[in-house]
């Protein structure tokens, strides 16, 4: 079972919704209880940082995550601000991250960039990732963010995207994993990315 935590924050009912066409079962987990028979978790996120974080610490369900991730090896994919939760730190406010991918959250240049960067664009992936099974160059993906994933390890580097030059636009180290688009906004692209990572 595939639970999609709910703790304030992302499209919760749109994953639903994916893994519902997909045939893959899935529920949405508000608390502790929803995720006791997890077999894999998804992070969403929208907004801010620190709000973000916030929220997670308020849902009830941030140490049962770690536990979870950490302890038992669940595989976790975070999305958008989910992802970047998953960074140490963030130049977008005060609140340590959750460590759980080594890297910090950088802001873009909003003095030579347009920002946020929004709409449709591609993915390079690297180092021939499961997640990324069948996707390539040609394989477009919904943004939407002002702030990018900085990696400490270029091998938890598994995607890139050219906005004004290069950034981490998926990442993955062990059981986790991480991308700055909406797959349950990019189409059959999007759906793709979310069987594969059901297939893990």
């Amino acid at each position: 079972m595939i639970a999609i935590v709910d703790y304030g924050l992302g499209n919760v009912k749109a994953f639903a919704t994916v893994f519902k066409k997909l045939n893959i079962p899935a529920n949405i987990a508000g608390e502790n209880k929803d995720l006791l028979h997890a077999s894999k978790i998804i992070l969403p996120g929208v907004g801010a940082f620190d709000y973000a974080m916030d929220k997670l610490e308020k849902s009830g369900m941030l140490n049962q995550l770690n536990d979870l991730v950490l302890k038992h090896s669940i595989p976790v994919l975070g999305v958008c601000v989910g992802m970047q939760i998953m960074a140490k730190s963030s130049d977008e406010g005060l609140l340590p991250g959750l460590g759980w991918i080594d890297g910090v959250v950088k802001m873009f240049n909003r003095e030579t960039m347009s920002v946020p960067h929004m709409g449709w664009n591609n993915i390079k992936p690297v180092n021939n990732n499961s997640l990324l099974k069948d996707l390539d160059e040609s394989s477009h993906f919904y943004f939407l963010h002002s702030y990018y994933f900085k990696c400490s390890r270029e091998t938890d580097i598994i995607a890139s995207t050219d906005y004004y030059g290069e950034f981490t636009s998926a990442v993955n180290n062990a059981n986790i994993y991480g991308v700055q688009f909406h797959p349950e906004k990019s189409h059959d692209w999007g759906l793709k990315l979310l069987e594969n990572f059901a297939k893990l």
